[in-house]
């Protein structure tokens, strides 16, 4: 999961969520307008011609019906399809069209401001632009493109107010990415996001292979700032659920690792975060390394560190993204969810996974969500069963399988 708040209108199908296109872009033969942007398009100039669009994989036919003149219509599907677009006067086929995007400029939006979420789709994106041979823009929160722009230098990075090269009515496709809610709505994603891992569930929506994917990082600053044998650590969350809610596990994991000769970095962005009454700190014994620092100073950071020790954050996707080993202590999300790392640490005994579980969908803006057990004792068992010894075990278990002992 991702390391910065992402609220509900963010996640949700809420207006603001998705471009709404005005005519279709592509001019064809007789008048009539085509594009791929926010599903298969097709305007046409005289009432009564039949519009037909079949997905050329399935062989089903999406739509089969006589339109009315200027009014634009589009498939139901707003994820990639690969669509046949046939118009017909009568029996005679006035233009015939399938998905072909080489060469095309295609826009694909990236539904969340936060890091976790960009790290586990954009090699999902490029994986597409691979796929189809295509010029493909990817419209990215600002902050994030010195993060991706040299580990990606074919994607075309652009925000919101970038000009024409983001509005611009010219592109033959667009796409967006993100988990939409209700996790239980078809339009914009084929498969319910709890139901299959982060990159997955993007690679679901482009019609790429599913499959993990590290993603392409060029540190811009490789020098090592710290001379002694150091371990970044992340411990802030966004929602309780995600803490390490054992209140033994930092200060006990913090006092071992300095045992065995390793300074101790807390990288998180805020020292302090929660609820009025309800504050998590940093945990006593780490360096402070938090603050609102570059994300590049950051990734120079993870990328000289033994390893990282976090949450199922944004940060733990960054150390993996530059190839530092991540122990990940997670309970609310199953281990399928994240990135695969041998030293991911979860408590079968205890209540667990909730984030994947069908009867339940996660409500970003609630701080406190825990939906198995919001009125039982024990909320945020999930963490709180999992011992610092256990995650110990898994810090011992990397340094010996990594030969790093201090």
């Amino acid at each position: 999961m991702s390391e910065t708040a992402v609220s509900a209108a963010q996640r949700g199908l809420t207006e603001s969520t998705f471009t709404q296109p005005g005519a279709p872009a592509f001019s064809a033969p007789e008048g009539i307008l085509f594009d791929f942007n926010y599903g298969c398009r097709v305007q046409v100039p005289v009432d009564g011609w039949r519009v037909r669009m079949t997905d050329l994989d399935t062989h089903n036919d999406v739509f089969d019906e006589t339109v009315e003149a200027r009014a634009v219509i589009s498939s139901r599907r707003k994820y990639f399809v690969r669509m046949r677009l046939r118009v017909c006067d009568g029996k005679r086929t006035v233009f015939e069209h399938a998905f072909d995007a080489t060469g095309q400029r295609v826009l694909v939006r990236v539904v969340s401001a936060a890091l976790g979420d960009s790290l586990a789709w954009i090699p999902v994106i490029d994986a597409f632009r691979e796929q189809h041979r295509c010029d493909v823009h990817v419209m990215l929160p600002g902050h994030l493109h010195s993060l991706f722009r040299a580990g990606y230098p074919a994607l075309n990075f652009v925000t919101d107010n970038a000009g024409p090269a983001a509005s611009d009515a010219s592109f033959y496709a667009t796409y967006h990415v993100g988990l939409f809610s209700p996790y239980a709505e078809r339009d914009h994603q084929p498969t319910d996001p709890r139901v299959s891992s982060m990159q997955d569930a993007a690679a679901y929506m482009l019609g790429v292979p599913p499959g993990e994917r590290r993603p392409t990082l060029a540190v811009a600053d490789t020098a090592q700032r710290i001379a002694e044998p150091y371990v970044c650590i992340a411990t802030q969350a966004t929602a309780q659920c995600k803490y390490w809610n054992n209140p033994r596990g930092w200060p006990t994991l913090i006092a071992h690792l300095n045992r065995l000769g390793y300074r101790v970095l807390c990288i998180d962005r805020e020292r302090e975060y929660g609820l009025p009454g309800a504050v998590n700190r940093m945990p006593a014994g780490a360096e402070d390394f938090t603050g609102e620092r570059p994300l590049q100073e950051r990734a120079n950071l993870l990328a000289h560190s033994a390893f990282f020790v976090g949450l199922g954050s944004g940060l733990s996707w960054l150390a993996w993204a530059v190839g530092t080993p991540v122990v990940m202590i997670s309970g609310f999300s199953h281990p399928k969810t994240e990135f695969h790392t041998p030293w991911r640490v979860i408590n079968f005994h205890a209540c667990n996974s909730c984030f994947n579980d069908t009867a339940f969908e996660f409500d970003a803006d609630d701080f406190n969500w825990c939906p198995r057990r919001a009125d039982k004792p024990q909320r945020f068992q999930c963490t709180s069963a999992i011992s610092p010894e256990f995650v110990m075990r898994a810090v011992d278990t990397l340094i010996e399988a990594r030969c790093l002992a201090a």
